[in-house]
């Protein structure tokens, strides 16, 4: 089961896997109650949550902190 997008924490990398992409990000500031500032661990580009999940939740929606190694 996915984790609610209410539970993110400042500071913490999370994986969304939604329509067939795969976006791991880490979160860089709160906005306001809906949305968030992230940055894209592999490009470093800094956007929106929103622009990821902008056109709903597919059948693959899946979000997740991944495991410290």
């Amino acid at each position: 089961m996915p984790m609610s997008i209410d539970t993110l924490r400042v500071g913490h990398r999370y994986i969304l896997n939604n329509y067939g992409e795969t976006t791991e990000f880490e979160l860089i500031r709160i906005e306001n109650e809906d949305d968030y500032i992230i940055r894209d661990v592999h490009s470093l580009e800094v956007y929106n949550l929103s622009v990821l999940i902008e056109y709903g939740k597919g059948k693959d929606y899946d979000l997740y902190e991944p495991e410290e190694e």
